[in-house]
């Protein structure tokens, strides 16, 4: 992304140059190639763009240096919300009462809308919604429902919000590591397995399901003559779709885009959004860490969050960013909080140093989403993540 040439270039300094390598689009691709270096004893990883999820696995691993001081505390306050850090992005940097990166960005998803769409159907968004009701509203208006079902992270992250959603979750007691208990097949396991299944067998469910990843919902919003969509995305998709800049978007069409929580798995439950964004590690064999650190807390700045929000759609992790964000009038005060809320009643997905592993293993068994069925995907997937987690199966 341009704004990290920008910040490398700002916050290299007369002792030091910062040098941007891209990493591939993908979370498990970025994983792969830097657990590969790392595991390699890379001395010239120095700093790192963590997804929050892998956080666990490589301080565990021994691949993250410490953060300490001021901004190790910072961030302990801040998990128990009374802190610099939003409480939801301050628990993805911490592992075994340690703090192991610093958080960049908060990122989370909300239920996006053509709000002709909602309306025409009858479905009244200043309520909350369940997956049902979305379903069945796009189908009877013939649009469509955009989601993450590729086999990739971008469909954990929708299964096990779903499943927190419904007051369950895919592992428990992860500090136990390969001994965790799984509980997948469970009441919560089944009522995800419907909602995919009624989706796959949906006319809403859009033609590429089974790839269907952040990007390529995007274009169903506002298709040719078409009623559009509803759509779980992050928090991008707002200025994605703001006109400007040769985008093809128009102010009519962008005037009809709304915004609500995150849908419900079960009605009258309160839903858990994705929690997500990039973390900051430094390196554990780097020669330079006193510089790691210095340039990850300017790269980590304030300054440089709100340019991320304000030109990319990648919002703060601080709250004082968030509240320059929100000053700035370039987004609608009820989405601001929105994105605020969803962070901290998100539902983060399991922090575990197997958590690849838990990852991989239920792809293997919930993709794809039209194969999947309440009365033996959760029982399976459960069984075969347990046998993987004990050495017993491979991936």
């Amino acid at each position: 992304m341009p704004i990290f040439e920008k910040y490398a270039e700002q916050c290299s300094t007369d002792d030091y140059d910062i040098e941007v390598q891209q990493l591939p689009n993908s979370a498990t691709d970025q994983r792969t190639q830097l657990a590969r270096r790392l595991a390699a004893k890379d001395s010239s990883t120095d700093l790192m763009n963590l997804d929050p999820v892998f956080v666990a696995e490589f301080a565990n691993a021994g691949w993250l240096k410490e953060v300490t001081g001021s901004i190790a505390d910072d961030v302990t306050q801040s998990v128990e919300g009374e802190g610099k850090y939003l409480s939801g992005a301050a628990e993805t940097v911490t592992w075994d009462d340690k703090v192991y990166a610093i958080p960049l960005w908060a990122n989370t998803q909300v239920l996006w809308y053509r709000k002709s769409l909602a309306e025409a159907a009858g479905l009244d968004m200043t309520k909350p919604v369940t997956w049902d009701q979305v379903i069945d509203a796009a189908a009877s208006e013939g649009g469509t429902v955009g989601v993450q079902a590729n086999k990739y992270e971008g469909y954990v992250v929708w299964i096990n919000a779903m499943i927190q959603g419904a007051g369950g979750n895919i592992v428990t007691d992860t500090e136990a590591g390969r001994d965790a208990t799984v509980e997948v097949d469970s009441d919560a396991g089944r009522k995800v397995a419907e909602i995919i299944q009624k989706l796959a067998d949906s006319t809403a469910a859009q033609p590429d399901l089974t790839v269907s990843n952040e990007g390529t919902s995007l274009g169903q919003m506002f298709p040719e003559g078409g009623p559009g969509e509803f759509m779980v995305n992050w928090t991008f998709v707002y200025k994605n779709y703001e006109p400007g800049d040769g985008k093809p978007t128009t102010e009519e069409q962008f005037k009809d885009l709304g915004w609500a929580r995150y849908p419900a798995s079960v009605e009258g439950e309160p839903s858990k959004p994705p929690v997500g964004g990039i973390d900051i590690g430094v390196g554990a064999y780097t020669e330079n860490t006193d510089w790691a650190f210095e340039a990850a807390e300017c790269i980590t700045s304030v300054e440089a969050q709100v340019d991320l929000a304000l030109e990319g759609g990648l919002m703060p992790s601080t709250n004082a960013a968030y509240d320059e964000v929100a000053a700035s009038g370039q987004y609608p005060e009820d989405l601001i909080e929105l994105f605020r809320t969803s962070v901290d009643e998100g539902g983060p997905r399991p922090k575990s140093a197997f958590y690849s592993m838990i990852s991989n293993a239920l792809q293997s068994r919930w993709h794809s989403p039209n194969s999947v069925n309440p009365k033996s995907t959760p029982e399976e997937s459960a069984k075969f993540l347990k046998d993987v987690l004990e050495g017993k199966a491979l991936l």
